[in-house]
């Protein structure tokens, strides 16, 4: 028993260590532009569109937008800050001339936002106050609001296609070194080798983050059988 364990938790830590080498190479393929990290962004682009400036607003422009957010996303800034960032420079970029555009969106009214973006930007007219009124700040906080479950959605769905991403990647590069591997063992290129080893290179990534317990398990389970056979045989 204690032999079937150890051989079993061998091969264990061999499909898991293949999982974790396979994750490794995905890991430092990121030096080329990003390689894996770019997965995910585009869904962030796709649903922020709506948002971004139409038009330069000095320094406000939506590719300059892009690439500061691209540039956070890429380098796995936390999401808490990516998301706090991706708010704070849209409420900059917010200015009479888009704030309909943003309005419509946002599912808010257009004209009210509209009004609060040139207090905020100091364009009132002689004569008129510049203190919002109450609609106009309930207007504000339901424009927050929208914006911030936008920016939820937008950064978890992206977030998930990152991971699945990554996993896939990693499990292709596990099935290769599986295939490679197995030929070599095996001295032969046969479907057999091959199909073993691509079974192998399957399981190797979803493995890898619990083998360790896995292995701990299994021996664990094997004491405690050898501590019931040695009571009864006594």
């Amino acid at each position: 028993m204690t032999e079937l364990v150890q051989s079993v938790s061998n091969i264990i830590a061999a499909v898991a260590a293949l999982g974790t080498a396979s994750m490794g190479v995905v890991d430092a393929s990121k030096a080329f532009d990003g390689g894996p990290s770019n997965i995910g962004f585009a869904c962030i682009k796709r649903t922020l569109k709506p948002f971004l400036p139409k038009q330069a607003n000095g320094a406000f422009t939506e590719a300059k937008l892009l690439a500061a957010l691209k540039s956070n996303w890429i380098n796995g800034v936390a999401k808490a800050d990516q998301k706090a960032k991706a708010k704070a420079l849209i409420h900059l970029g917010l200015t009479a001339g888009n704030a309909k555009e943003l309005a419509e969106a946002a599912g808010i009214d257009p004209d009210t936002l509209a009004a609060v973006a040139k207090k905020v930007a100091g364009k009132v007219e002689p004569g008129q106050p510049t203190a919002l009124t109450p609609a106009e700040t309930n207007a504000l906080g339901q424009f927050d609001a929208i914006l911030s479950a936008i920016l939820d959605e937008a950064y978890e769905r992206a977030d998930q296609q990152y991971r699945n991403g990554a996993k896939i990647l990693a499990m292709i590069v596990a099935v290769v070194f599986g295939v490679l591997g197995s030929w070599l063992l095996n001295g032969d290129v046969t479907w057999a080798n091959s199909g073993l080893g691509a079974l192998v290179g399957l399981a190797a990534v979803p493995l890898a983050p619990v083998a360790k317990d896995l292995v701990s398990s299994l021996q664990a389970a094997a004491g405690a059988l050898q501590a019931t056979q040695r009571g009864i045989r006594r």
